[in-house]
């Protein structure tokens, strides 16, 4: 029996993953700020769940949680970092404090979670590591610099330990979403205090106040869920696992126009040897 340890656990694809996995009798380490709002998995699944909370940008909190999931079910098979959350600003409205708290949520938490459950994955010699990056982090759109850029150093991070730990029987594998039908353009967004005029039709056009896309996005959190149980059972994960059709439209246009780019400067860009 599998054991999962999904952070961010609440609402959105770690709520619809957490339920997939217990539903296939696997165990689950599901964990939220307020653990009061994975409990009720506890009532449905028994004593395969081990409902906890955990802020990701603390420390010792994640060490307790990787702990009691040793004590409980002997380890983490897979760990899935998708605790996380959207910050909207042009680069130039974002407030510093702002930015050092998202990082400390959407990079430096996962690191320290991998940190956390390493030991037990290597003298196993087993074991599955899935960041939750975004799609944001291909496309760049304005007023998600910092998101963006928060996705794209993890899933740099992500690719240099793919190659450290896969010769030690453990995979990783980054997962790009696309816009699923969750809080993220919600309740969870936050953005910076000023708002630049100059910025209004780039940035500004994706602020709370003007931005309709939550609640209409195309993305099943329950499809990608399965989806995501696939790649990673599969017997050769992808790297990066793209989900919806979005993501694979945006990132393939991104792909081709980074072709042309180079394809244009190339002479320029190879002029430059000894």
């Amino acid at each position: 029996m599998t054991t999962w340890l999904i952070t961010g656990s609440s609402t959105g694809l770690g709520r619809a993953l957490a339920e997939a996995v217990l539903a296939a009798g696997d165990n689950a380490v599901v964990t939220a700020r307020n653990p009061g709002s994975v409990e009720d998995l506890t009532k449905t699944y028994g004593e395969t769940v081990l409902a906890l909370g955990l802020d990701v940008t603390d420390d010792s909190a994640i060490a307790a949680v990787v702990r009691a999931a040793e004590e409980r079910f002997g380890g983490v098979d897979v760990l899935v970092n998708n605790a996380g959350y959207g910050y909207r600003a042009a680069v130039e409205e974002g407030d510093v404090a702002d930015v050092e708290r998202l990082f400390a949520t959407n990079f430096f938490g996962p690191v320290a979670l991998i940190k956390a459950v390493l030991p037990g994955m290597r003298r196993r010699r087993s074991g599955a590591i899935v960041n939750i990056s975004s799609i944001g982090a291909r496309i760049s759109p304005p007023g998600s610099g910092y998101y963006a850029a928060s996705k794209a150093a993890l899933e740099g991070m992500t690719g240099s330990l793919r190659k450290e730990v896969e010769p030690l029987g453990i995979r990783v594998m980054a997962v790009e979403p696309g816009a699923f039908r969750t809080d993220f353009a919600g309740r969870s967004l936050t953005q910076s205090a000023a708002a630049i005029d100059d910025y209004a039709n780039t940035a500004g056009k994706r602020r709370k106040e003007n931005d309709t896309v939550d609640g209409t996005q195309p993305g099943d959190p329950a499809k990608a869920a399965q989806a995501l149980i696939t790649a990673i059972g599969s017997d050769a994960p992808p790297a990066l696992l793209l989900l919806g059709t979005d993501a694979v439209g945006s990132f393939t246009a991104v792909l081709d126009a980074q072709r042309a780019e180079i394809d244009t400067w190339r002479e320029l860009s190879t002029g430059t040897d000894l």
